[in-house]
């Protein structure tokens, strides 16, 4: 299946939006064209705030190159493949196996190919969840869920509106927050990763952001020995994820 099939994931036009609303079908994001007046598309707007549903104004171009029936009336919602779950939830998967949390939080991961090697890496890992931002994210949709080889399936995901805010949660419940970056001032291969513990992944260009990296309790380094000093943010999460898991199977 390429992505031009995966765009049966996406609900076009304005009665088809409002039927899926009413239908309480689990709606990632609603794009609507900026600047429309239209009462309708207001009411559209409006019904998945109230719902908790991102709702993304942009320009028609936009919808044109994503629409599929060159039919969507300025508006598209794009749909999730499953529903997301709470950090409770997660708690909850954690205490069922008898293990301290091991949770992923995505800062801002747009390329929902990034997200969904994140997912994967997470699931083989042994990780308990993920949990991503309502918005600047991709979500869990058709794509992330191929990309990441089907483990979207078997993984928890949490959506939250605020990460500094999640991250201040979960360090209230007992968690330390491990962030990774080039200048961090703990070195992989020499960093504990015992106890429960919430590792970071920052976005693919710009890393973590300032209220994220200073909510962490360590930023872990990763070594490099070779002329690029830095590596694509799906594929340090899964170094770092790897190095958990052996510490855990260590003990």
């Amino acid at each position: 299946m390429d992505e031009k099939e995966l765009k049966n994931e996406i609900i076009e036009g304005r009665n088809a939006v409002i039927e899926a609303l009413r239908a309480g079908r689990t709606i990632d994001k609603i794009f609507i064209n900026k600047g429309d007046v239209d009462k309708t598309l207001g009411h559209i707007a409006a019904k998945a705030r109230d719902k908790g549903i991102v709702v993304v104004e942009c320009d028609r171009r936009k919808l044109d190159f994503m629409s599929a029936t060159h039919a969507h009336q300025g508006v598209i919602a794009v749909c999730a493949v499953r529903e997301y779950c709470t950090v409770d939830d997660i708690f909850a998967a954690a205490d069922e196996k008898g293990e301290p949390p091991f949770i992923i939080v995505c800062d801002e991961i747009s390329d929902p190919h990034n997200l969904g090697a994140v997912i994967r890496s997470a699931e083989c890992a042994g990780a308990h969840g993920v949990i991503i931002p309502k918005r600047r994210s991709a979500g869990a949709t058709a794509i992330v869920d191929k990309a990441s080889a089907g483990a979207a399936e078997h993984m928890a995901i949490a959506r939250v509106p605020n990460i500094p805010a999640c991250l201040k949660e979960l360090k209230d419940r007992g968690v330390w927050i491990y962030g990774t970056a080039a200048d961090g001032s703990s070195d992989l291969w020499h960093t504990d990763f015992s106890g429960s513990l919430a590792l970071v992944v920052g976005s693919e260009g710009d890393g973590m952001g300032r209220l994220v990296r200073e909510s962490c309790d360590f930023i872990v380094s990763l070594p490099m020995r070779g002329q690029v000093d830095s590596l694509n943010a799906s594929a340090a999460a899964s170094i770092t994820m790897y190095e958990v898991l052996r510490q855990r199977i260590g003990k």
